[in-house]
């Protein structure tokens, strides 16, 4: 496609540095918190995750390796149905087959003056995810706003987030991955899981344990660094 913007070229950029990887999903960026809207009014980018880089909870990986990282509740969608074009909403609900509790990993590679354009290219800062069981819910009449989630490193309580007024409407940033990877040719694929936006948000600068809480109806994931 034709590069009309900084940031069409910095997804065609990420897309390039990806090559014939395979992709287990994708996230979908800036839907929550200060971040939002943070490279443009309703811009919702997107960043692939690594099949490789799918991991189940309780995933133990050595602090070492990373040089600056971070952990991100989020909830993972998974697609049961591709999705391509414009969908609706309720196209994008009824391809979603579970839900589980989830945590971004995050490494920070840039530098604090990288351009909007590197920025994209880099993957949104992704690395991976670990993700706990998945569920099945009632879409139609599960309340994603009421969430409460907690986040805890090495059992003691870190931090709270409310989902009310703090991040996009779940299904509504599936629609916008959905028509935003069809204007690079890209599907969404049945078995792909989708991260649409961070709850908590925390630095690891140590080895720890740490385990996010969705409640009852969500469940716990947890990642241990060492």
């Amino acid at each position: 496609m034709s590069e009309s913007s900084p940031t069409d070229e910095g997804l065609r950029r990420q897309l390039e540095r990806l090559g014939g990887r395979e992709v287990g999903g994708w996230k979908v960026g800036l839907t929550s918190g200060t971040s939002r809207d943070a490279m443009g009014a309703g811009f919702r980018p997107f960043g692939y995750i690594l099949a490789e880089r799918v991991l189940e909870s309780d995933a133990e990986m050595p602090l070492s390796r990373f040089d600056d990282v971070g952990v991100e509740n989020e909830l993972c969608f998974h697609i049961g149905a591709s999705l391509r074009g414009d969908v609706t909403r309720a196209e994008a609900a009824a391809a979603v087959e579970a839900v589980s509790p989830a945590f971004e990993i995050n490494e920070k590679r840039l530098k604090r003056q990288a351009t909007l354009v590197e920025r994209l290219a880099d993957n949104l800062s992704q690395w991976g995810i670990v993700v706990g069981p998945p569920v099945r819910l009632d879409w139609l009449n599960f309340d994603f706003s009421a969430l409460r989630v907690h986040l805890r490193r090495n059992g003691r309580h870190v931090e709270t987030v409310v989902a009310a007024r703090h991040i996009d409407d779940h299904f509504e940033s599936i629609v916008a991955l959905v028509r935003q990877l069809s204007r690079f040719d890209r599907v969404l694929e049945a078995g792909d899981k989708v991260i649409t936006g961070a709850y908590t948000r925390q630095r690891v600068t140590e080895a720890a344990r740490w385990e996010g809480d969705f409640g009852n109806d969500i469940g716990r994931v947890a990642v241990a660094f060492r």
